[in-house]
C-alpha cells in the first residue's frame, strides 16, 4: 500500500473520530423532567410531544417505578404460521372485545409493581376473551406481588415471564384496584401524586405487602377456592408479525422495554429515544397497533395513572424493537 493510501485511510479514521467528537459534544446534558429537555423534545420533530407529567417528583422516586428485571428467565417460546395471515393495519383489543371490562390500565403507586400489573391485566383479558365474556374477573397484582418469591424482589422488581410462569404453577386470586373492595386481595397500595393535578396524596417508597393467603372480609370464596389458573405460559417471538398475529388471536400481552428519561416526558404521538440516559426496566400491557402520520407504533397501557402521557396511555414505534419493546414479549393461555 502506498504512503498516498495510508496517509488518505489515516485522515478519514481521524475525521470520524472528530465527527463522533463533535456529535456527542453537541447533544446537550438535559436535567430528567426538566422544561429544558420538553423544549429540546419538541424543537427535535420527532414523531411525539412531550410535556409535564411529572411536577414536583424527585428523579429517585420516578426510577422506582421501573420496576422491570431485564434479561430474565426464558419461557419457550410459540410461532405462529403467519403463511396466508391478512392482519388489519390497525387493531384495538377494546373494540375487538367489547364484552370484556377488564382490558383497561391501573396504578401501581410507590411500588415498583409493573411487572405484576402488566401480567395480570393480560391475563384478566384473556380469560375474559378465551370465555366470551362469560368469565370477567380482575386477576389480583397484590396477590401476585406479595406472593410470587422465585419472581424477583415484590415492589423493587421482577420479571413478567416468573409471573407468567407462577400463574400456571401456583395459580392467583381475584383482586381489583386499590380501595376498590373488588375480589379475594384488592390492591392495598394507594395511588399517589407523582403526577400534576394534585388530587392524590404525595409519592414515598412503598414497601412490599406481606403475602396473606386469605380473602377480605364479606368475599363469597375461600383463598384456595378463588384460584385462577393458566394452561400455558410463553414467550412470543422478536418479529412484529409474530406480535400482531398473537394479539389478534389471543389478546393483549405483556412486554418489557427499557425506560429512558425522554419517556416521562411522553403526551402524544409515536415515542421513540430522542435524549436522555437510561434509567431501568418497564412492564406495559400492549393491547394494539397501528399508524400514526406513516409510523407504525404499538398501543400500550401504563400504570402511571390517568395523569400521565396520553390518559394514562401510549404509543411507542413499532418493527424496530424500540428500546427492547419487542424483545422481552410473554403470555400465556388460561385454564378455565
Amino acid at each position: 500500500m502506498s504512503v498516498c493510501n495510508l496517509f488518505r485511510m489515516h485522515s478519514l479514521v481521524v475525521l470520524c473520530v472528530v465527527a463522533m467528537v463533535s456529535v456527542a459534544s453537541a447533544r446537550p446534558h438535559l436535567p430528567p423532567l426538566s422544561t429544558e429537555m420538553i423544549h429540546f423534545i419538541n424543537k427535535a420533530n420527532s414523531t411525539w410531544m412531550a410535556g409535564t407529567n411529572f411536577q414536583k417528583a424527585d428523579i429517585s422516586s420516578v426510577k422506582g417505578l421501573c420496576g422491570t428485571i431485564l434479561k430474565g428467565p426464558k419461557l419457550p417460546e410459540v410461532v405462529h404460521n403467519v403463511e396466508g395471515m391478512k392482519l388489519p393495519d390497525s387493531f384495538d383489543a377494546r373494540q375487538q372485545w367489547p364484552k370484556c371490562p377488564t382490558i383497561h390500565r391501573s396504578e401501581t403507586g410507590s411500588c415498583g409493581s409493573c411487572w405484576a400489573f402488566g401480567a395480570v391485566e393480560a391475563m384478566s383479558d384473556r380469560l375474559c376473551i378465551q370465555t366470551n365474556g362469560q368469565i370477567s374477573v380482575e386477576i389480583s397484582a397484590e396477590d401476585l406481588l406479595t406472593c410470587c418469591d422465585e419472581c424477583g424482589m415484590g415492589c423493587y422488581g421482577g420479571y413478567p415471564s416468573a409471573a407468567w410462569d407462577y400463574w400456571v404453577k401456583t395459580g392467583i386470586v381475584t383482586g381489583g384496584l386499590y380501595d376498590s373492595k373488588v375480589g379475594c386481595r384488592p390492591y392495598t397500595i394507594a395511588p399517589c401524586e407523582h403526577h400534576v393535578n394534585g388530587t392524590r396524596p404525595p409519592c414515598h417508597s412503598e414497601e412490599t405487602p406481606p403475602c396473606d393467603k386469605v380473602c377480605i372480609d364479606g368475599y363469597a370464596l375461600s383463598y384456595p377456592k378463588d384460584k385462577h389458573f393458566g394452561r400455558r405460559a410463553y414467550s412470543v417471538p422478536s418479529d412484529q408479525t409474530q406480535i400482531m398475529t398473537e394479539l389478534y388471536k389471543n389478546g393483549p400481552v405483556e412486554a418489557a422495554f427499557s425506560v429512558y428519561a425522554d419517556f416521562l416526558q411522553y403526551k402524544s404521538g409515536v415515542y421513540q429515544h430522542v435524549t436522555g440516559e437510561m434509567l431501568g426496566g418497564h412492564a406495559i400491557k400492549i393491547l394494539g397497533w397501528g399508524e400514526e402520520s406513516g409510523t407504525p407504533y404499538w398501543l400500550a397501557a401504563n400504570s402511571w395513572n390517568t395523569d400521565w402521557g396520553d390518559k394514562g396511555f401510549f404509543k411507542i414505534k413499532r418493527g424496530n424493537d424500540e428500546c427492547g419493546i419487542e424483545s422481552e414479549v410473554v403470555t400465556g393461555t388460561p385454564l378455565n
